[in-house]
């Protein structure tokens, strides 16, 4: 597209005076940069990942108040992360993560185990151990 057709719709990034650095090519035809504030298209799809996730935590929060699962869960979806990504932050299996979901594991586990999930949650043990859902 060329610099002058870069699209400037109202969206996230005007909203928080952001700019997002897009290729575009000038007047004779040579790629350049050129500052967008957003299209609508990106606007839509990112505002339907953010309600997306937001209902995932919500979910998460959900289960842990009913004992179904255990806060990692929570503090995971809070963080965006996922299994694969939670375990090598902790550096533990895969199984053994997914195995501390189950809030009667979680209740059995070490102040060493769950210093590990704090540090990559960035929060305290305590808030770890006395999240109870929202």
């Amino acid at each position: 597209m060329k610099k002058e057709e870069v699209p400037q719709d109202k969206g996230n990034l005007s909203k928080n005076n952001i700019k997002e650095l897009c290729y575009a090519t000038d007047e004779n035809g040579n790629y350049t940069t050129a500052l967008s504030t957003g299209w609508e298209p990106k606007t839509i799809a990112l505002q339907n990942s953010i309600e997306d996730i937001n209902e995932r935590i919500e979910n998460a929060s959900a289960d842990v108040k009913n004992g179904k699962v255990s806060p990692i869960v929570y503090f995971m979806e809070v963080h965006k992360m996922d299994w694969v990504v939670l375990s090598s932050y902790v550096g533990m299996w895969i199984w053994r993560v997914k195995r501390h979901r189950k809030p009667s594991v979680f209740k059995r586990l070490s102040n060493k185990v769950l210093s590990k999930y704090a540090e990559a949650f960035e929060i305290s043990i305590e808030e770890l151990k006395n999240f109870k859902g929202e």
